[in-house]
């Protein structure tokens, strides 16, 4: 089996910062009441941007910290459940964008909501190690606002758009990369979008697609249990314990899950990378825009532990322990 390493980050925030004030004109609420409820102070929307184009944004400030040249990366990888297109795939608008059509890349979306980007990760770490590729760029990316009731205040105040990516090369190294993942499908409908499509080929019923839908209380209980397990689970295969590890990055959904799992957990918060403040809840895109941010404000160093962990629609929930 190959060895391989993370050697950058990047991130995208969509253009137009949207304010608790700016969402209290739209639908009725105010700061107070989102900001208890979530943590969410602000957040990004996309006017005229597709996933694709944070994708790219957030793609070449990844490349360009890698050191790792364009004409190298022959995988990519997208976890979005808000794609341009049903097809072709995102990965493969993303490769057309930053001019790699010449090449040979194996591009191909993943759609595992909120633990899209981890997902992901465990996928381009398994094609690597399997020399099935050598240059991984492993992205998770969303414009969530375009599939939003904007007079549904148990989503829209939450949910926003941006992106982030990782670069992830095949070499000699001692750097360890784990993962976990699980799913439970019997609770598809607490969070979901999209009606179904019709059961039958000649059916009368009618395709009419659905906004984001949340049962926020029935998120919030599975949640802190998933994220909880998925750290241990990491933790348990690295043979490392909370106090060796640098860095904890969650799924940035809600400020109130976070503080759950890290209480149950005594995890030292100095340690936990929380910036929902600002970005609100961007499902794929929450835990590599985050280390984006991180590499960007000089937090991330050679040789530090890290511990990814996330959960989203499904359910399905993930966790991933790097060393860099």
């Amino acid at each position: 089996m190959k060895t391989c390493r993370i050697k950058g980050f990047g991130y995208a925030k969509a253009k137009r910062k949207v304010t608790n004030d700016d969402i209290a004109q739209v639908v009725d609420t105010n700061d107070e009441w989102i900001s208890s409820r979530t943590g969410i102070k602000s957040r990004y929307i996309s006017e005229e941007e597709n996933t694709s184009d944070l994708a790219v944004r957030a793609a070449r400030m990844a490349i360009d910290h890698s050191a790792v040249a364009y004409k190298d990366i022959d995988l990519i990888i997208v976890a979005t459940f808000t794609p341009d297109y049903t097809t072709p795939s995102t990965a493969c608008m993303v490769q057309q964008k930053l001019g790699m059509n010449e090449q040979k890349v194996m591009a191909f979306d993943i759609n595992v909501a909120c633990s899209g980007f981890l997902y992901a990760l465990e996928v381009a770490h398994s094609l690597l190690a399997c020399d099935m590729a050598h240059s991984a760029l492993v992205i998770g990316a969303e414009v969530i606002s375009k599939q939003l009731d904007w007079e549904d205040r148990g989503t829209c105040i939450i949910f926003a758009d941006g992106a982030g990516a990782a670069v992830v090369k095949q070499e000699p190294c001692d750097n360890r990369m784990l993962h976990f993942a699980s799913s439970k499908g019997d609770h598809e409908g607490i969070i979901h979008a999209d009606a179904p499509l019709p059961r039958a080929l000649f059916s009368k019923q009618v395709y009419t697609p659905t906004l984001v839908r949340m049962n926020g209380s029935e998120t919030f209980r599975f949640a802190v249990n998933a994220m909880k397990e998925a750290i241990e689970d990491v933790l348990s295969q690295a043979n490392v314990s909370l106090d060796e590890i640098d860095w904890i990055v969650p799924h940035q959904a809600n400020l109130r899950i976070i503080n759950n799992v890290c209480r149950r957990m005594h995890i030292n918060m100095e340690k936990v990378y929380i910036n929902i403040a600002e970005t609100g809840n961007t499902s794929a895109a929450s835990i590599p825009l985050a280390l984006g941010e991180m590499q960007e404000k000089g937090l991330l160093k050679e040789g530090m532990k890290i511990v990814l962990t996330g959960f989203g629609a499904g359910f399905c929930w993930a966790g991933a322990y790097i060393e860099l």
